[in-house]
């Protein structure tokens, strides 16, 4: 028996259109993704930097050198899942185990020690490298389950628009929870987001809604294990797991992705760890005002989750990819060129918080639509390498995309502290105290750095190659061989 006549074997029939249920059940386990993500990429730095005390460059590369490490675990974790089988299929046993420990780590990292220097900076790259594992051992499988509950072209799209919504939902949230609850302004700590125990307090929160995302979305979408992919029973060995995966993931489409993603992240990590940075010390505001900025999320959740569907249905995924991707460059920094060019409204001005708040949020949710189809993308990845290569492996395909995203999102934080001491921007610094010229130097670095950045991924987008009607005839062909 061929190996695709194997795989075809255990091949479900075709899945029926997902009720909303599913689809609520299946995207809600990302808040966790998402209040992991944002924990890291908008408050780790300052925290440990302005909080705790450890030098920005000490910082981002202990978060560089704990993301990489355990985003090695990330194919590992792929390939297994792919290939596991049980009573509960081939994903959700790594989901439900993995909602515990990424709850207590999560605590853990928030909650560090008196400690010196060396012994802090080892400290967090163990912790960070922890709860990033155990996030993997949910979020590969559960991303690997998209592809399996819908072949349908467009439907892909709608079930990660509710993955992403729920992601960043979740994420901002639970940031703006941190800064309007447990970040406020106290008599020792005048500004907010500089308040040592509001931290400890975030992180049990974060760390519950974590835990109770893990599981609700494992519960919820248990019901499909029945008629999911069983992988065909065989013997492998090391080298051979090892040409597999190099033969899965050389797919000409599937690296545009990867190249993509890789710049996307590193944006994402700069965006996100400068943001709370530039906020504080170029508009000046205060932790409450932050946080209405960051309530600009939810609105672009919403706006990505109702038009990334359409917008994709009329264009085309990867023309919609590129489009948002520019509207996305242009809307997060036009309002820092033109503060730059002297043009925006001064601090304090009225008008300053109306057009952040605009500007932020359509940043966002061209950003959000970006990623939802580029995941729709990598999803029909897999019936086209699965008829080239006969093997079905959506675990391996989100897994590498998780790999080069945690290691170039912590390339991304490690440029964001690099930026920061090439700028010589001060530790222990009040706003307002900061001089005009590092504020200036501060912005201009992230807006060139940031062009570049979202330059890259909109150039290896345009070499995507799979469309509507490939994708339609792949399928078509794997039910005949099925």
């Amino acid at each position: 028996m061929t190996a695709s006549k194997a795989e075809g074997a255990g091949a479900p029939a075709a899945s029926p259109k997902l009720g909303l249920s599913t689809k609520l059940f299946y995207g809600f386990g990302t808040v966790a993704f998402g209040v992991k993500d944002q924990g890291f990429s908008s408050l780790l730095l300052i925290f440990y930097n302005q909080v705790i005390g450890l030098p920005a460059a000490t910082v981002g590369a202990a978060i560089m050198i704990a993301l990489m490490v355990d985003s090695v675990l990330d194919p590992i974790m792929g390939q297994v899942s792919d290939n596991w089988r049980s009573r509960w299929g081939r994903r959700h046993p790594f989901m439900y185990a993995a909602a515990v420990p990424v709850a207590l780590s999560y605590v853990l990292l928030w909650n560090p020690p008196d400690l010196p220097p060396s012994l802090l900076f080892a400290y967090l790259v163990v912790v960070a490298m922890v709860i990033r594992s155990f996030i993997t051992m949910y979020e590969i499988p559960s991303s690997a389950l998209a592809p399996e509950l819908t072949q349908d072209y467009h439907e892909r799209t709608r079930v990660f628009a509710y993955r992403q919504f729920f992601g960043w939902f979740g994420g901002v949230g639970m940031t703006i929870l941190a800064l309007q609850v447990f970040l406020r302004p106290s008599a020792d700590n005048p500004v907010g987001q500089l308040n040592r125990d509001g931290y400890q307090a975030y992180s049990v929160a974060a760390a519950a809604v974590m835990l109770v995302a893990i599981l609700v979305s494992a519960a919820g979408t248990h019901r499909h294990i029945p008629r999911l992919r069983v992988p065909p029973q065989r013997k492998v060995s090391l080298p051979m797991v090892f040409r597999e995966m190099a033969a899965t993931v050389a797919h000409r489409s599937f690296l545009m992705l990867i190249v993509a993603g890789l710049f996307n992240a590193m944006a994402q990590g700069l965006f996100l760890s400068l943001n709370l940075y530039l906020g504080t010390y170029l508009w000046q505001l205060s932790s409450g005002q932050i946080a209405i900025l960051a309530a600009s999320n939810f609105l672009s959740a919403i706006l990505a989750l109702i038009f990334a569907p359409p917008v994709s249905k009329g264009i085309g995924k990867r023309d919609a990819a590129r489009l948002m991707k520019a509207c996305s460059l242009a809307f997060a920094t036009t309002p820092i060129i033109l503060r730059l060019l002297g043009v925006f409204p001064a601090n304090g001005d009225p008008l300053l918080m109306p057009l952040l708040f605009a500007a932020g949020a359509l940043a966002t949710a061209t950003t959000i639509i970006t990623s939802i189809l580029i995941s729709s993308m990598m999803a029909d990845v897999v019936e086209d390498s699965e008829l080239r290569t006969g093997r079905r492996s959506e675990g391996l395909f989100f897994s590498v995309s998780a790999f080069v995203s945690k290691v170039v999102s912590g390339v991304g934080i490690f440029i964001s502290s690099a930026i920061l001491a090439l700028v010589a921007f001060p530790n222990g610094a009040k706003p307002g105290q900061v001089t005009p010229e590092v504020i200036e130097r501060l912005g201009l670095s992230y807006v060139v750095v940031l062009a570049a950045l979202y330059g890259g991924a909109i150039l290896a987008i345009s070499l995507y190659r799979i469309t509507k009607a490939d994708h339609e005839a792949t399928v078509s062909k794997l039910a005949q061989k099925a």
